[in-house]
């Protein structure tokens, strides 16, 4: 079990928006959608991308650098890199698709609070 530590408040982070903040030494990723608040690592598995500057649709998130996409609820692998066939059959030999580390969230008086 680990440690909760205060993110940020509720409103720093509009709907449909995510941020980078450092807790405890690790980047997170912080995104809202559909009114609820999700913690990832920040850095794309794939290739270590911020997960930050890429686009958040619903609760899915999309790698700025080669488009791999991931679900926020639970980390799951939606899309490993979109490259040309042959080249992405190569990079995942290579590097095998790997989901992302997702971290428990909590709401308490307007401020969120991530479990490190």
């Amino acid at each position: 079990m680990g440690q909760w530590i205060e993110a940020c408040g509720t409103d720093e982070i509009s709907e449909g928006a995510m941020r980078s903040i450092t807790l405890e030494g690790k980047e997170i990723l912080l995104a809202r959608a559909s009114d609820r608040f999700y913690a990832a690592e920040n850095r794309c598995p794939h290739m270590g991308a911020r997960l930050s500057e890429g686009a958040l649709a619903g609760t899915v998130v999309t790698c700025p650098r080669h488009g791999s996409r991931f679900a926020l609820t639970d980390g799951k692998v939606i899309e490993w890199a979109k490259l040309p066939p042959i080249i992405s059959k190569v990079s995942k030999m290579i590097r095998r698709p790997r989901g992302l580390l997702t971290f428990p969230v909590k709401v308490e008086n307007g401020r969120i609070s991530v479990e490190i």
